[in-house]
């Protein structure tokens, strides 16, 4: 190959990098992410959360209710904030959660809904995927998602890899495909994101809104089992009054 042809395959590739990068950038941007500076795409753009924890939520607030484990009749309600790319996330959901789901879940008394909450175009797009799958069986991907975080998370191609626990849920790769392009979940999924960091004062995930007829009370970070123990107990003592 001659210089001359070589300087032109180079030009040319780096003009196919930069348009690829330019696009991406503004399917990004149109998501609602914005590059950080640090090599990374986070979901900042309109989303200054608010830094006082203590404000008051409305009693009737309306909270999302897609994806639901437990009794509509239950007492207390724990909304879960969450990220499927955040560590501390997987920790609650894999090892906090099957407790409070045996202890108070299974007896009726708490319900817990689960906010996707992503904090990167990874996890929005395992986020996307998850609403793909049945509805019955979206708490086990999501336990899925969360076992695997790491497989996924630091994957060459992670997109691929969650497809692939996708098909084992039995969504198709036609079907993936279509809900990861699909602006309308997208836009709900950034909805509820932006509702909980200005409405609710969520600065960070995993975060925690623990709802009853006494009234909405945030739980910010990862807390121990013996910690959401109490909240709910307070909760369900308050709703016998």
């Amino acid at each position: 190959m001659t210089l001359e042809r070589f300087i032109k395959v180079i030009s040319g590739f780096c003009a196919g990098v930069v348009v690829y990068l330019a696009a991406g950038g503004m399917y990004l941007d149109a998501k609602g992410f914005e590059y950080d500076g640090n090599g990374n795409f986070v979901l900042m753009r309109q989303a200054q959360a608010a830094t006082d924890a203590t404000r008051k939520i409305p009693i009737n607030y309306a909270f999302p209710q897609d994806h639901v484990l437990g009794s509509d009749k239950a007492a207390v309600t724990l909304y879960e904030y969450s990220s499927f790319g955040c560590s501390h996330c997987a920790e609650f959901h894999l090892d906090i959660l099957p407790a409070l789901t045996r202890e108070y879940v299974d007896k009726g008394l708490v319900r817990v809904v689960f906010v996707p909450l992503p904090i990167d175009k990874n996890s929005m797009d395992a986020a996307l995927l998850a609403e793909c799958v049945a509805p019955d069986k979206y708490f086990s991907f999501a336990d899925v998602l969360f076992k695997k975080q790491r497989d996924w998370s630091l994957a060459f191609r992670p997109q691929k890899v969650l497809k692939q626990y996708a098909a084992l849920s039995g969504v198709s790769t036609e079907k993936a495909d279509a809900c990861l392009k699909n602006d309308k979940k997208a836009e709900k999924i950034l909805r509820d994101r932006q509702a909980g960091l200005s409405d609710l004062g969520i600065s960070g995930t995993p975060s925690f809104i623990v709802s009853s007829k006494s009234g909405n009370e945030l739980i910010s970070g990862l807390k121990p089992l013996e910690d959401f123990r109490l909240v709910l107990e307070d909760h369900l003592a308050a709703s016998k009054q």
